[in-house]
């Protein structure tokens, strides 16, 4: 009996179990469709995809019985593709993009934009009075001159009104204005109320009794308006010909007509030829441009000459950094290894406390070191009777500062490894080598050094991967400076490539370049790639 009470319970709780597990998966899908839906209408299709695969994947690895194997590894697996893959495509997808701080839009959202541009017409212009009644209710006044007109009360919602209750305001809710016969009783409101209810006030339209209509213009301000653009059908060349291309919009104020141009991503009017005339309309819309960045790279001599100057001061610095971090501290391990040293111990603590220090806290510490004018560097080396350096102005003394700095930052990580590598190194070796009358100098570059490389190299080639895209020290050093002269995107000496791509992804000043930045984020992948799998197979050379 005890027993069949015991399975009974049993069962519950795994039934238990199963609803909850079938509840707590049902709001995960309820939750993540509402935002892939949200996404989606946003025009965020990739991240909609992302987010529908992973949790769909994810969703059916840890409800079925027959994947369950696989939810051990599958956060590791979801975090890669979220993290690392979706990231590197997305990157290399706007490469082939005209993506940039003036093609932002989809030409959906292009067309719209533009439509909504209005221009001044016959009318004029009215000075624009909100008046607050008791009764909550407002009227609004227009003075232009001696003309006076004043709306009978109205209500006007606020912004967080309109918000709250999930209102739509019409394109155009129409008042009609009367001619002011006296002074009005009410008050008028301030700024602030203005603001409040902008949204509301911006929607209406005001009828004069000549049937003029008047939008808002500004907080004080209501002005005859027409739409800029408006859609057409078509358009009839000087050949006879009708053209008849989707999105076509007229200017109602030269009647010129205008189309989206797919090679430059902006609206351009048309001839009677049918050819695109002029620049393009800003905002701009995304297009497809192929392999245009990548060859803007090797073909533009104010991106071209900029990119190869930065590519060759990358790599030097990668090598002198790891070239400079193993000699100090292959030394430095050799000396604090050294037993007839007293104190290595202390020493050992000492040399290793750079690397406990976070590194933009050192990096800031030595900007002000190296400052031309207030730095105690420049101070020592006034005392001594030399110039001060303009460290920051200067590109040799800027780099030289920079791999000083670094070499301070790299050599604790370097030692620490040498000293682990250098026990396991037979002490016989030295013997012997003693009783050849060789010194602690041959020794060192006879036997340690050569030991030591062969274990260390895989090491040194991650080392020089992530010196490759140290962005930290450079943007808290330098920031790039002093600038490439001639560039057409900025660029500056002391710049890596990992510097260089965000200053053209997000400090442009003729707008952030994102396509050209995905082109070079998409090189510099190829390059780190690269020396990954060298590293993976000089770690199999050594292993086997």
């Amino acid at each position: 009996m005890e027993q069949i009470q015991s399975t009974s319970s049993s069962s519950d709780r795994k039934s238990s179990a199963a609803w909850v597990k079938w509840l707590v998966a049902t709001l995960i899908a309820l939750l993540n469709g509402y935002a892939i839906i949200m996404m989606y209408a946003g025009g965020e299709i990739a991240f909609a995809l992302l987010d529908l695969v992973v949790v769909s994947v994810g969703l059916y690895v840890f409800m079925s019985k027959r994947t369950y194997a696989h939810r051990y590894i599958f956060p590791g697996v979801a975090g890669m593709v979220v993290f690392i893959i979706f990231p590197l495509a997305y990157t290399i997808s706007i490469a082939f993009t005209n993506y940039s701080g003036a093609n932002l839009l989809s030409l959906e959202n292009a067309r719209a934009y533009h439509l909504k541009k209005t221009y001044k017409v016959q009318g004029g212009e009215y000075d624009f009075t909100l008046l607050e009644r008791d009764d909550k209710r407002f009227q609004l006044m227009l003075v232009q001159d001696d003309l006076r007109f004043i709306s009978a009360p109205v209500q006007l919602w606020t912004n967080n009104e309109l918000k709250a209750g999930g209102r739509q305001v019409a394109t155009s809710n129409q008042i009609s204005m009367v001619p002011m016969d006296a002074e009005p009783v009410a008050k008028p409101a301030s700024i602030r109320g203005i603001v409040d209810r902008k949204v509301y006030l911006s929607s209406l339209s005001l009828m004069l009794p000549d049937g003029s209509q008047l939008t808002m213009t500004g907080l004080r301000k209501f002005a005859a308006q027409k739409p800029m653009f408006k859609p057409v059908a078509g358009f009839t060349l000087k050949s006879g010909e009708f053209m008849d291309k989707p999105d076509m919009l007229l200017n109602n104020q030269t009647g010129q007509i205008m189309m989206p141009n797919p090679e430059t991503g902006y609206y351009q009017y048309i001839n009677d030829q049918g050819d695109f005339v002029g620049e393009g309309l800003a905002p701009g819309f995304v297009v497809n441009v192929g392999w245009k960045n990548f060859m803007r790279i090797l073909t533009d001599p104010g991106i071209q000459g900029p990119f190869i100057q930065i590519f060759v001061w990358t790599v030097i610095f990668a090598a002198c950094s790891v070239a400079f971090t193993l000699a100090i501290g292959m030394v430095l391990a050799c000396l604090a290894q050294w037993e007839s040293l007293a104190g290595r111990g202390f020493y050992r603590v000492m040399l290793i406390l750079p690397y406990a220090v976070p590194a933009f806290i050192s990096i800031l510490v030595f900007k002000g070191l190296f400052n031309q004018n207030f730095g105690e560097i420049n101070m020592f080396l006034s005392m001594l009777g030399f110039d001060k350096p303009e460290w920051t102005g200067s590109p040799f003394l800027a780099k030289t500062m920079i791999l000083i700095v670094n070499t301070w930052l790299g050599y604790p990580y370097m030692m620490i490894l040498c000293l682990g590598l250098l026990k396991a190194i037979p002490e016989d070796l030295y013997e012997a080598s003693a009783m050849d009358g060789a010194g602690p100098v041959q020794n060192f570059f006879k036997i340690t050094v050569p030991l030591l490389m062969k274990p260390l190299t895989p090491l040194l080639i991650a080392s020089f991967a992530f010196n490759f895209n140290n962005f930290v020290l450079i943007q808290l050093l330098t920031n790039g400076e002093p600038d490439i002269i001639g560039a057409t995107t900025p660029a500056g000496t002391t710049d890596l490539l990992v510097s260089y791509t965000y200053r053209i992804a997000f400090q442009g000043s003729g707008g952030q370049d994102y396509g050209l930045a995905g082109a070079i984020a998409t090189a510099i992948f190829l390059i780190v790639g690269a020396l990954a799998l060298l590293n993976m197979k000089l770690s199999k050379a050594e292993k086997d």
